[in-house]
């Protein structure tokens, strides 16, 4: 249903949704895998219960790289202090600025699943400022924003976020910009495709 609802969006505008190009870094074959690699997906899937997939596919070849980051991730996405509605849409945000499909079609059904309205999804996906956020959510937009766009936070806006969410909370989102937008570089460049039967639904920003 969240595919459906973010999809009618796209095409009314008449988006052409593309599949990615042939995929760089494809699973390696337990076969092929390094000692070291045997390793790491050992202690991967002792720590997430399932092997490594998405950007830990590509990963793989540097596998301490991989484990590292994932436990980096084990903190950002399941314990940080923001809730489930504001971690995913900090996630949302940094999948839209870098059009990374594959992290948009595991999160965006987690953000509604936590609470983020269909709405506010919408207009991250079709790449404009959410009209109606709740108060949280609009410091969080703008501490992002400013974040992708400027490189910086201006001091109004950090002092609001720091009233809103505390020094740990801005550092928290701090990580959680940085770790997605590092996957996104994994699964940009290795061109790792969105799941079988999935369809990518953000398109291209024009340059």
């Amino acid at each position: 249903m969240t595919r459906t609802i973010l999809a009618i969006g796209f095409c009314a505008m008449g988006w052409s949704l593309t599949v990615s190009a042939q995929d760089r870094m494809p699973p390696i074959p337990v076969s092929q895998q390094t000692e070291a690699q045997k390793k790491a997906v050992a202690e991967f899937a002792a720590a997430r219960k399932a092997d490594p997939s998405g950007p830990f596919v590509p990963m793989l070849r540097s596998p301490e790289v991989m484990n590292r980051a994932r436990a980096m991730g084990d903190y950002l996405r399941f314990n940080s202090v923001l809730p489930p509605r504001l971690s995913e849409f900090a996630i949302l945000i940094t999948a839209r600025r870098w059009t990374q499909n594959y992290e948009w079609d595991a999160h965006s059904s987690l953000a509604l699943q936590g609470g983020l309205s269909a709405e506010v999804i919408k207009a991250i996906a079709e790449g404009r400022r959410p009209e109606r956020m709740a108060a949280d959510e609009e410091i969080l937009y703008t501490f992002c924003d400013e974040l992708h766009k400027n490189q910086s936070i201006s001091d109004a806006t950090y002092a609001r976020a720091v009233a809103t969410f505390h020094e740990q909370g801005v550092i928290d989102i701090l990580g959680i910009s940085g770790y997605y937008t590092l996957l996104a570089m994994v699964l940009n460049t290795a061109r790792t495709p969105v799941p079988a039967g999935h369809t990518p639904a953000l398109a291209p920003f024009p340059r």
